[in-house]
């Protein structure tokens, strides 16, 4: 199992805050790992979620999302933003509202502004289509990966349970 932890962290994606907001949530976010353009005409992100935490239910019922692309200096973001009960989630950085009301990392790389389309199952994830409606660069930087973070996300214990 040591082998395929390693392995997994060879297949690197950028690290990302997935900004969440409906009317009767507040406004949440979360650190994704598994984000990626799946589509040129229209662009077409994939996300996957952890049905089991809020931001799901906030997603599902507000339909849009913010991707925030982190820069490999932002590890702070991508460890508050990973926490579960964390009691005012959006407090570290300057979150400002898009024209659709979700919120924008303003200390992000990149914004994508994301309308949900369809969604799959995926194990123990749910993949989220969503179409991008407006994109943003917003400081210029060098994306933070997936193998950046290490066991940050505790994969390695998640892996290992593989049978």
């Amino acid at each position: 199992m040591k082998e395929i932890t390693k392995a997994l962290k060879k297949l690197n994606s950028g690290v990302v805050l997935v900004a969440v907001a409906s009317e009767s949530h507040k406004a949440n976010a979360f650190t994704a790992a598994w984000v990626m353009q799946v589509s040129f005409n229209p662009v077409l992100l994939a996300i996957s979620i952890n049905p089991e935490h809020i931001s799901y239910d906030i997603f599902k019922e507000g339909r849009r999302c913010t991707v925030n692309v982190l820069a490999e200096s932002q590890m702070e973001f991508a460890a508050h933003y990973g926490q579960s009960g964390v009691a005012d989630k959006m407090s570290l950085g300057t979150w400002l509202e898009s024209d659709s009301a979700v919120p924008v990392l303003q200390e992000a790389l990149v914004s994508f502004e994301c309308q949900w389309l369809n969604e799959v199952a995926a194990g123990d994830h749910q993949v989220v289509i969503c179409e991008v409606i407006a994109s943003k660069i917003l400081n210029e930087g060098v994306a933070m990966l997936y193998s950046d973070t290490e066991n940050m996300d505790g994969s390695a214990e998640l892996v290992a349970e593989i049978k």
